[in-house]
């Protein structure tokens, strides 16, 4: 999830909570007081409260509260998110069908907007919203009986609502059928959405909504769970071999329709679009703005599943990625691993070029900072190839940590990333043939990322200059 002000990533580590009132509204309608009263249990992605275990409908007390806060959207980026529950996304509902919801939507006194709640999962004007226009420092009441079951989206419909949204204001809200869902090892919450800011991806500060580019329906971010990492390393979801899992996962939008795929797994069970349709042995899965679908595999082998938008550049250079990491004895019948590496040199080939962002580099003040700002770059354009570690991929991409290539000349390193390099190179006393591609990144970038690689790792430090990098450009 987001996390709200501090600028680290949210925790899976975060407890349950139930949002407890502290407002007075009238007493519960005596026409329903024969049902029994619960308060809903609320959770922060990527937790899920725990499944309904009653076999008959209750009146659920539901208390959100709307407010605007300012979190990390990326490593040195922030972004001022409007939520649901203080967080992106919004806390997760989980009812039963036939329930009778009383909705209590609290808008926070420090809101600058006031805010509403489209709960899909509504027969009713609006969804709610017509019911729960609220403006800052005040609370609505509005209520509603559970009449279809399915995973489904809530939103604010607030004017404008595509900024409402785009600024953070989704979640989901489980309707359970009667009897529940078969029972799982392990449940999550899991939402993708985009960012649409002034800056472009990467670019550091406080960023903006632009709605000019909401317009192009070309986002700089596509994230999980409301930022850049939110579900990676420390952050990354967890299971163990042979436990079967069961993700819900929602598209908040506001545009793009997900391409939703677990790379290294097939899905066992696919509830189509959140609801009653079940298809089995699934790759990819669609997932509409404003839509939802459940998803059932089991884990056969430990390793780290990537989980991504299959629309690719989303998952790789705009954020759409988190990791599953399973834990458990290796299965050989099932997943051998790498069992030859052979020299592979097919004709043709040549030094390519990736775009870079053209974003405007933060300016180093002092070494220190420089080096900060290089391992930002490093992780976001270096780490799958030379790794976080700096060793490398055996065979494929030289290593970084402890390398004579670099260290003896580190400045012929601002000319392969200005220019690339192909062929033949020997480093810590192997050889290499590959193509390094041209990195276009600025003169600041360029000068920071090879300062951090230089006093990385265990490496003898130095410092390269944004000015080393603008002669080389030069010549």
């Amino acid at each position: 999830m987001t996390t709200i002000k501090k600028n680290t990533r949210g925790t899976i580590a975060s407890v349950l909570t139930i949002a407890m009132c502290t407002f007075v509204l009238p007493a519960i309608s005596t026409a329903n007081s024969n049902r029994p009263i619960e308060q809903a249990i609320l959770t922060a992605a990527p937790l899920v409260p725990p499944p309904i275990t009653r076999n008959y409908p209750a009146t659920v007390v539901v208390n959100l509260e709307t407010i605007e806060r300012v979190g990390r959207l990326s490593d040195g980026v922030d972004y001022t998110f409007w939520t649901f529950g203080g967080q992106v996304p919004g806390s997760f509902i989980r009812i039963r069908v036939g329930d009778y919801v009383e909705f209590n939507l609290n808008n926070h006194p420090s809101s600058k907007m006031p805010h509403n709640i489209d709960l899909h999962a509504v027969t009713g004007p609006g969804g709610g919203a017509a019911s729960s226009f609220t403006a800052p420092g005040h609370s609505s009441r509005f209520s509603f009986k559970a009449l279809n079951p399915g995973l489904y989206v809530y939103h604010c419909a607030t004017a404008p609502v595509g900024m409402h949204i785009a600024n953070g204001m989704y979640g989901l809200i489980l309707v359970e059928p009667e009897g529940g869902l078969p029972p799982v090892d392990k449940e999550y919450y899991i939402m993708q959405s985009e960012f649409y800011t002034k800056g472009r991806y990467g670019e550091e500060g406080l960023q903006p909504f632009d709605m000019a580019k909401a317009l192009t329906e070309i986002p700089d971010y596509v994230v999980f769970n409301g930022s850049v990492g939110a579900m990676v390393g420390d952050n990354a979801i967890r299971a163990n071999v042979g436990e079967t899992v069961r993700l819900y996962v929602g598209n908040g939008g506001p545009n793009l329709v997900s391409s939703f795929h677990v790379i290294g797994e097939i899905f066992d069970n696919v509830y189509v679009e959140g609801g009653d349709l079940i298809n089995h042995n699934v790759q990819s899965t669609m997932v509409p703005a404003g839509g939802s679908v459940i998803v059932e595999f089991k884990v056969e082998v430990p390793g780290t599943l990537i989980l991504v938008d299959h629309s690719i550049f989303r998952a790789f250079n705009k954020g759409a990625l988190a990791m599953l990491k399973v834990d458990g004895a290796d299965n050989l019948a099932i997943y051998s691993g790498k069992q030859a590496d052979t020299v592979y040199l097919p004709e043709g080939g040549g030094i390519q070029t990736i775009a870079g962002s053209g974003i405007k580099s933060a300016k180093a003040k002092n070494k220190a900072e420089r080096i900060l700002f290089g391992k930002r770059t490093y992780d976001q354009n270096c780490l799958a190839c030379h790794q976080p570690n700096g060793k490398g991929i055996p065979g494929a991409f030289p290593p970084l940590a402890g390398s004579d290539y670099l260290l003896a000349k580190p400045a012929r390193a601002i000319d392969v990333l200005l220019k690339g390099l192909s062929g033949e190179i020997a480093v810590s006393g192997k050889e290499y043939n590959g193509v390094m591609p041209a990195v276009q990144l600025t003169d600041e970038s360029v000068a920071n990322v090879l300062t951090y690689v230089l006093n990385a790792w265990g490496n003898n430090g130095g410092e390269i200059t944004p000015g080393q990098v603008a002669s080389k450009r030069g010549h």
